[in-house]
């Protein structure tokens, strides 16, 4: 068991628990069902000793989220895209559709020891460890720690938000060329910004519309929820699309295309990209042509 993150608790008056303090602290318990998971697993330490889902927040106490070593389970033999990979990390193309982690055994956090070397590092971890999460819906890059080390100082990384992820959607619609949206979820601040590559009209849509995204926070959902609000909804997403209007069978036109980072081992700056996924041309050049054939 070692120490992921910190936090100290700033100076202030706290009229609340825990629990509720520390949704959205640490990048890897984003949620509320995370932390009190988290907490009931004795992951959270306030000032060295773990916390209880009734602890009360004071100003100058020290929140430490802890890794406890999981259990290994079976392997899930499922062959991944990896798109780099060395003794400390790895950086892998997600498949849409599936589950990073959790209690099923389908997840692409089963499947990482079928897919990659072990760690000669001394502090090499028994299973490799996914550093942030993606929805399961959501295709693209994510980063994997394969040493204690790498896995802290990544933890750090996205903490101080100086992980860099790039986005590209197909969203309902056209909206103004570039924009940023802040609106708090759940609330917490919440900013996104966006800027649009192509438009292609829709006998169905009227239009749809192909974005970069980029986020300066990451709260659950945060760029489904913000494009839904705009008037804007992600093409496939059954959760905050319009009903009615989602392409069975597609999926959601939604993925993680470039990570930046600082190598945790090397010290240099990374940055890998990976194309925009076939489906979302696919789709906007079909729409296009069937606008051009039937208006």
């Amino acid at each position: 068991m070692f120490i992921l993150q910190t936090h100290i608790v700033p100076s202030g008056e706290y009229r609340i628990r825990l629990q509720e303090y520390a949704v959205g602290l640490f990048p890897q318990v984003p949620s509320r069902k995370s932390v009190k998971k988290a907490i009931k697993k004795g992951a959270i330490h306030i000032n060295g000793t773990a916390a209880t889902t009734a602890t009360w927040i004071e100003a100058g106490q020290k929140i430490e989220l802890l890794e406890i070593a999981p259990t290994i389970a079976k392997t899930y033999e499922l062959t991944l895209d990896i798109v780099y990979e060395d003794a400390y990390l790895a950086v892998v193309n997600k498949p849409a559709g599936l589950v990073v982690s959790g209690n099923q055994f389908r997840t692409l956090q089963n499947a990482l020891p079928y897919n990659l070397q072990a760690s000669s590092l001394v502090d090499a971890l028994p299973i490799p460890r996914p550093v942030h999460r993606l929805d399961a819906p959501t295709s693209g890059l994510l980063l994997v720690a394969k040493s204690a080390g790498a896995r802290i100082e990544l933890g750090k990384q996205l903490e101080y938000k100086k992980i860099q992820k790039q986005y590209r959607c197909v969203v309902i619609g056209t909206p103004p060329p570039k924009g940023t949206i802040d609106v708090a979820i759940e609330g917490k601040r919440a900013v996104t910004h966006y800027e649009l590559r192509r438009t292609v009209p829709s006998l169905r849509n009227d239009s749809l519309s192909l974005l970069d995204v980029h986020l300066e926070t990451g709260r659950t959902h945060q760029i489904r929820i913000h494009l839904s609000g705009l008037g804007f909804p992600i093409m496939g997403d059954q959760l905050y699309g319009q009903a009615g209007n989602v392409f069975k069978g597609k999926g959601l036109f939604l993925a993680a295309i470039a990570l930046g980072f600082e190598h945790p081992g090397l010290g240099e700056w990374m940055e890998l990209e990976i194309e925009t996924p076939y489906k979302f041309e696919a789709l906007m050049e079909r729409e296009q042509r069937r606008w051009e054939k039937y208006q």
